[in-house]
Parts: C-alpha cells; sequence; structure tokens
C-alpha cells in the first residue's frame, strides 16, 4: 500500500464519498427534527477539531499509518492491542454498512430476495475493489463525486416547488435537547468516522493531508445538509422520523408533467456508489491492521476471507431493519464514542510527547 499514491483530488473525493456512504438514504441529524439544518451546521464544526487530530497523526509520523504509528508510541505488545480495537471497528462498521445495503434493497426494490443475496453481489465487488488498492480506488472516486454533487443538487432544485418552509419553523419549538442529540448523531455518525482513513492513508499516499481531510469533511458535509434538509422541507420533520429512508421517499415525489420522473435512481445511485467506497475503505483498514498485527507485508492475500467474513457478519448483525434503526439511534452513538475520539485523542497527546522525546534525542 506504501507504493500506492492518491492526488489530493482523489483523496478528498474518497473522503466525501465516504462521508455520503450510507448517511444519503438516511436523515442526517434526524433528531434534531425540524432544527436539523442547525444540528448539521454544528455537527461538522465540532468534528473539524477531532478530524484534526486524525489528520495531526499522519502529519507528526510521515509515511506511517496508524497503525505503525501505534507500535512506535506503545511498543509492538501494547501497539498491536490498540491496533486489533481499530481492525474491530473498521470490521464492524464494514459490516453495517453492507447491512444497510441489504435492506435499502430489500425494502425498496426487491422485497421477495433474500437479503443476503444482494449484500454477498455488494460484497464480492468491495472486495474486487479493496483488491485493486487505494489508487485505483481515487481514481473511481474522483470520476463519481462530481456527479454525484450535481445530479443531488439538482433533485433538490427540482423539489423546490413541494418545499414548505413551515417545515423549518420555529426555531428550537422542542427545546435545546432534540438539537444536542441530533448535532452529537451527526457527529458520530459520519463525520468523525474519518478516523478509519488513518489506517491504511500515510503522508506517501497524500501530500496535503489537512487539506485532504477539511474538504473531504466539507464537501460529503454539504451534501448531506443539502439532502437532508430537502427532507425535512418536503416531507416535514414528522413524516421523514417515521421512515427508514426518508430521502428515497423525497426523490419519489418528484414529477414532471404528472409523470413520474424516477429521480429516485439517483438517490439509489448516490448511495450505492458512497456505500461501495466505505465498504472498501473499511475492508481495507481491517485487512491492513490484521497483515500490520502479523508482520506480513501485504494484505491483499487477506482481502477476500476478511471480506466473506464482512458479508457474513452484515446478515446475522440485525434481526431485522427496526433493529439496526434502534441500533444506530441508541447504541451506536456511545459505542463509537471511544474509537472515534476518545483514543484518537489520547493516541496524539501520547504522540506528541513522544515525538518531542524524540526530537530532543536527535539533537
Amino acid at each position: 500500500m506504501n507504493k500506492e499514491v492518491l492526488s489530493d483530488q482523489q483523496g478528498i473525493s474518497i473522503i466525501s464519498l465516504f462521508i455520503i456512504g450510507s448517511s444519503i438514504v438516511l436523515t442526517t441529524a434526524g433528531a434534531a427534527k425540524k432544527d436539523l439544518w442547525i444540528a448539521i451546521i454544528l455537527s461538522i464544526m465540532t468534528a473539524l477539531p477531532i478530524v484534526f487530530v486524525h489528520s495531526r497523526l499522519l502529519v507528526l509520523f510521515p509515511e506511517k499509518d496508524l497503525y505503525d504509528i501505534l507500535e512506535l508510541i506503545f511498543g509492538k505488545f501494547i501497539g498491536k492491542g490498540f491496533s486489533l480495537l481499530f481492525v474491530w471497528f473498521s470490521f464492524f462498521l464494514g459490516g453495517l454498512v453492507l447491512r444497510v445495503f441489504g435492506d435499502f434493497i430489500f425494502i425498496v426494490s426487491l422485497p421477495e430476495t433474500p437479503k443476503i443475496i444482494s449484500m454477498f453481489m455488494i460484497g464480492i465487488l468491495c472486495i474486487w475493489g479493496a483488491k485493486e488498492g487505494i489508487e485505483t480506488l481515487g481514481r473511481w472516486g474522483e470520476f463519481f463525486l462530481i456527479g454525484t454533487i450535481l445530479l443531488i443538487l439538482l433533485v433538490s432544485l427540482l423539489l423546490i416547488h413541494k418545499m414548505n418552509i413551515n417545515n423549518l419553523r420555529p426555531m428550537l419549538s422542542e427545546g435545546i435537547q432534540p438539537l444536542i442529540k441530533g448535532t452529537f448523531h451527526a457527529f458520530i455518525f459520519p463525520f468523525t468516522q474519518t478516523i478509519v482513513f488513518t489506517t491504511f492513508f500515510s503522508s506517501s499516499h497524500i501530500k496535503s493531508v489537512y487539506k485532504v481531510y477539511i474538504l473531504g469533511i466539507f464537501i460529503g458535509g454539504i451534501i448531506l445538509y443539502v439532502s437532508s434538509t430537502t427532507d425535512i422541507l418536503v416531507l416535514g420533520s414528522t413524516t421523514a422520523g417515521s421512515m427508514y429512508f426518508p430521502t428515497y421517499t423525497t426523490a419519489r415525489l418528484l414529477k414532471i408533467a404528472n409523470l413520474s420522473s424516477g429521480f429516485e435512481i439517483i438517490i439509489t445511485t448516490s448511495f450505492l456508489v458512497g456505500g461501495f467506497i466505505k465498504v472498501c475503505m473499511c475492508l481495507l483498514s481491517t485487512c491492513n491492521g490484521v497483515a500490520k498485527i502479523f508482520s506480513c507485508t501485504n494484505y491483499k492475500f487477506i482481502v477476500t476471507p476478511i471480506g466473506l467474513l464482512i458479508i457474513n457478519l452484515s446478515y446475522f448483525i440485525h434481526d431485522n431493519v427496526m433493529d439496526k434503526a434502534e441500533f444506530a439511534l441508541d447504541v451506536y452513538p456511545s459505542y463509537a464514542l471511544p474509537f472515534q475520539v476518545i483514543l484518537p485523542i489520547i493516541i496524539l497527546i501520547s504522540a506528541e510527547i513522544k515525538k518531542k522525546h524524540l526530537n530532543n534525542h536527535s539533537k
């Protein structure tokens, strides 16, 4: 992986698509209800310091990824223990995202087809993508990001006549608590999930680490802001909150000359593109971590077995879509907080101390 190189544009593209990921078919920060548009802005702003932590780790140790950094800071034994935690996080996240694929396809288009079929087909595609490597995925992401942005903006513009500004009024009508809850949910899912990129990115892959991270967050955040705010303006917070995939429903309401325009295909395509990138990134992170733990020089020979394990996990991870929704709202934020926020801060503090110590010894 160290021989692969990304341009800044490619790095920004795959982070943006990762942020869009499975979130594009949902309503980001939906718990904030009418104040969703405020919650998304707040979640992006609060995520920026954590994203700075993620990127700072890569800047401190050039040409090293998080797994390498952990061993440098804490030693081989403890470092591999921390690495195992992040391997699990990436593996589990890949299973969660792949399960969203299965639920989405089952509910909106193929209710008679077993979920495992669609998850298996997409999982095999992600295995192929991970084997091709980060450089190929970067070129692929750069090509699809612009189209994704333009198509989502087009759908939102064509839905203006169905929007009702009163769906956002009055501000803070239900108090501050829903706003805080919605902000925290969006902060955790998806904006600080960028910790995954530290496990295979290094300064040998991208030149401007801070630029790639920050612009990736902003572009992905703007897309979700437009999509989620459109959901609330068109459907209202109550209706949007009662649906599993409100963005898809919103797109289905778009008609031209009293004929169904099929614009929901745009949302489906955007979800498939972003979700594909997200699962590939989780698979890359998992495989790179396993390879580093066992001191292997190449991660690609374990992509297929680990990819198949992620497919199995995605099938058994939830009993049904209602369990998935409950887990996403009530369990995942608390589960992910240590991986995405607390541990990276602890690691950065330790890294700063270690780097200062190494610099003093080199003088």
